[in-house]
């Protein structure tokens, strides 16, 4: 019994290292299109961590964000990532729950990209903390966490949680599939149905966060947790949306027009209940016209030398209405061009009204009543696209794994049974 428990080990051992060199080896081969993508998100991250590098020398100073204006572009991007990964929920339910065969067959690459976007969100915040080597006081045992009253305790906890959920599914079924192997629905069930009040958690959180700084009232609103949720379950669909396209066209994935227009259809849902909060939210500001009204009318109409605010508003407003009239009729959201062009729209939109569009009248005035106009610096902007551009990296190397699986490429079996080049150039 000990032998055969022994000889089982090793078996184990060896199929999963031909498992890492197998997928190692997908990654290094490629077409011509496939290395000039790679090597230019190579260059920008590398732009990046130059650029952080100088803010790590010379401090915050570096970047835009002053005392009045303590969140700037990172915590933007960090706001709507946070709901790019809590969006996976969307393809797992339908999945799923009701069988969905179409979505069942992509849920994967949303899983995928839950996973490139939760470690986008922890590299944002990391770059926005000017001390990052002073994150082990909040580990347990060797730091004071101060869980449960630490809001911030809380969000990586939810994060690292997801994150954790997301990639053993997303490991497992891929393993399963590189050994031939039927994996374990009992098992994925499980992961996956955790993994929704997860994913509803992380940005009920994250939204707790900026309900939670007292001086700022512009985000004193309840319904700020919903207004997250329902934008969030707009931006990343529309997302996946575009990138499976992408995936499909590059690799030849079969990804059905049907779960692409099932998503659609999820879209104008998701979007209705993103614009109905904010006309509430509009509504309660401007109607009451209390003194906290200063700052929906930075965000609105500008004015102290603030001028992009009303450009985020006013536009954010225009695309997601725009998107919504495609993703609300059937005619219009069953033309792929069209639905393509209203999942961009959602996209921007979404980024603009939850990022900056969020951020910058919370914080203008502030508690004093003085104005400051932010922009973010070069550095700021380098940093962020390094961080955009590693995320893409991973979600790349991840999809191409999967791809040469799905597409047996590679197995236990054959090891590099064929030649990865054949999954596309830019795949």
């Amino acid at each position: 019994m000990a032998s055969y428990a022994s000889t089982s080990a090793s078996r184990r051992i060896v199929r999963m290292a031909s498992f890492v060199t197998s997928s190692v080896s997908v990654l290094i081969r490629g077409g011509r299109g496939y290395h000039l993508w790679v090597l230019a998100l190579i260059v920008v991250i590398a732009n990046g961590v130059f650029a952080y590098r100088e803010q790590l020398v010379h401090g915050l100073i570096t970047t835009g964000m002053r005392d009045p204006v303590s969140w700037g572009f990172y915590i933007g991007n960090f706001a709507y990532l946070v709901g790019v990964a809590a969006a996976a929920v969307v393809l797992v339910i339908p999945a799923y729950l009701y069988s969905w065969k179409p979505i069942k067959e992509i849920v994967l690459f949303g899983e995928i990209l839950a996973i490139s976007a939760i470690i986008m969100c922890i590299l944002f915040v990391t770059v926005d903390v000017g001390r990052p080597e002073r994150i082990w006081h909040m580990m347990p045992i060797v730091g004071k966490p101060n869980f449960p009253y630490s809001l911030l305790v809380w969000d990586i906890f939810v994060l690292s949680s997801y994150f954790l959920l997301n990639y053993s599914v997303v490991t497992y079924l891929l393993y399963k599939g590189y050994s031939g192997r039927q994996y374990s629905q009992r098992l994925v069930l499980a992961l996956v149905f955790l993994s929704i009040p997860f994913a509803i958690g992380i940005h009920t959180v994250t939204a707790f966060l900026f309900m939670g700084v007292k001086s700022r009232s512009f985000w004193h609103t309840a319904i700020l947790a919903p207004r997250f949720l329902a934008s969030a379950f707009c931006s990343g669909p529309a997302l996946m949306v575009i990138v499976f396209q992408v995936v499909r066209r590059a690799s030849g994935m079969p990804i059905s027009d049907a779960a692409l227009r099932k998503i659609g259809e999820l879209l104008a849902y998701a979007m209705a209940v993103n614009l109905f909060l904010l006309g509430a939210e509009v509504f309660t500001e401007f109607y009451a016209r209390t003194a906290h009204t200063v700052h929906a009318d930075v965000a609105w109409f500008g004015g102290h030398g603030i001028w992009i605010t009303p450009f985020l508003s006013w536009g954010a407003l225009l695309c997601n209405s725009l998107a919504f009239v495609v993703f609300l009729v059937p005619s219009l959201r069953s033309r792929l061009p069209l639905l393509t062009a209203a999942c961009a729209l959602a996209a921007m939109g979404v980024y603009a009204e939850k990022g900056p569009g969020l951020l910058l009248p919370g914080m203008s005035p502030d508690m004093r009543g003085e104005f400051f106009a932010y922009q973010p610096s070069w550095i700021e902007l380098s940093v962020g696209a390094g961080i955009w551009a590693f995320g893409a990296l991973l979600f790349t190397a991840m999809s191409r794994i999967a791809i040469a699986i799905d597409q047996g490429v590679i197995s236990h079996a054959t090891v590099v049974g064929s030649d990865p080049s054949a999954l596309g150039d830019s795949s």
